[in-house]
């Protein structure tokens, strides 16, 4: 019964949280570019980069094309990620770690982290329980 308490309690405090977020994500993508009317067509901007692209209207479908300076930057970039697939594949097929290890916690930062998880457990298992018997009818204990 405790755990079924735990889940609940817990589901009440995650589930709010979700839906807002994924609708902000989701209102900032619509409002990252907007389109104005100019006498050949169409020109986009994002909002987020800057970047302007020349739009054009044909047969009902709107083409967007990269200007020149932009699309040499997206040449570059599509370089610099295939230098780095090639040393990835390079790098597996060799045998390397693709990651460097990262060195383990100290004792002393896991024992502060078990401390701080003690705690918090503690406080919500106690408040759980403060939950149960308020349902049950009873008065908690507090000593």
């Amino acid at each position: 019964m405790t755990t079924t308490v735990c889940f609940i309690v817990m589901a009440g405090f995650a589930a709010p949280l979700a839906d807002p977020l994924a609708a902000r994500a989701q209102d900032a993508d619509l409002a990252r570019f907007t389109l104005e009317k100019t006498e050949n067509g169409f020109v986009r901007l994002d909002r987020k980069t800057g970047a302007l692209t020349l739009c054009r209207e044909k047969d009902g479908t709107l083409t967007c094309r990269m200007a020149a300076d932009e699309r040499a930057a997206y040449e570059e970039e599509l370089d610099r990620l295939e230098k780095r697939v090639d040393a990835l594949e390079h790098a597996m097929a060799t045998g390397q770690p693709l990651l460097k290890p990262e060195p383990l916690p100290s004792d002393e930062e896991v024992e502060r982290s078990i401390g701080i998880m003690e705690r918090f457990m503690r406080s919500f298992f106690g408040l759980v329980e403060e939950f149960k018997q308020k349902d049950e009818g009873t008065s908690p204990d507090k000593t």
